[in-house]
Parts: C-alpha cells; structure tokens; sequence
C-alpha cells in the first residue's frame, strides 16, 4: 500500500506534547488519490486558531488545544467525555512536496492536504508510431 512508505505514524516516545494535560491521539484516516495524500485527523472541541502543525526534518507534527467546557469544575453526576489536548506525529516521505501542504478544519475534523511531488505522480506515457526496431 502506497500510504503505508508515504506517511508513516511515528513512535509515541519520539516527542511529548507541551502541556501537562490529559492528551488524545485522534483517529486519523489517510486517502490517496493521483495528486495528494489527504489526511482526515478527527480533533472535536478544538478550533482553526488552536491547532498547530508543523513540519521539519520529515516530521509531520499536530497539536490541537481543546478549551474546557466550563468555567468553573462542576459536580458531576457522569462525566463519560473527557476533555485534553490532542497530539500526533507522522513521517512523511520526500515523495511529498512540503513546501505545498496546507490544511483547513470544519466541524471538528482538520483536512491537511499532502501534495506529491512530480515525480511521485502517475502519469500516461503515449506510444508513437513509428518504424519497427530491426
């Protein structure tokens, strides 16, 4: 599977995340299609302004800072949703143009766009017609 030598999950003792706080891995699903590989990194609670990605060395890094739902530590009754940071980190293969990734975030989910490079690219190879080889 192409995705698989693309972008790879890193080993979570590679790099911990900032804050002292309970922190979420988010499910993530990665498509592929011709021009991109698409990550779709599910990152409830958070917004465009609290999620930080960065890329370096071939590391493709996402934090995500989740506000609390309340003011003030209410007495719960149940509590079944738990609140924290999400983090993940991915290496990404050079097949991949980094200076063209981009991402966008919508109803809790953060879309980051992978480009191919050129190269990494199919492409068709037209036959021409000319005379047999001898």
């Amino acid at each position: 599977m192409a995705t698989e030598t693309e972008v790879k999950q890193q080993e979570e003792a590679r790099e911990q995340p900032p804050r002292e706080t309970t922190v979420y891995k988010p499910h993530v699903d990665i498509l592929e299609d011709q021009g991109e590989l698409l990550l779709k990194v599910n990152m409830p609670g958070t917004g465009s302004d609290a999620i930080e990605i960065n890329f370096a060395d071939g590391v493709l890094t996402i934090q995500g800072t989740v506000r609390p739902r309340y003011e003030r530590e209410p007495k719960f009754m149940l509590c079944e949703y738990g609140i924290g940071d999400f983090y993940r980190t991915f290496q990404v293969s050079e097949q991949v143009d980094a200076s063209r990734i981009t991402a966008e975030y919508n109803d809790g989910v953060l879309t980051v766009h992978l480009p191919k490079v050129e190269a990494a690219k199919p492409r068709k190879i037209d036959v021409r017609t000319g005379a047999a080889a001898n």
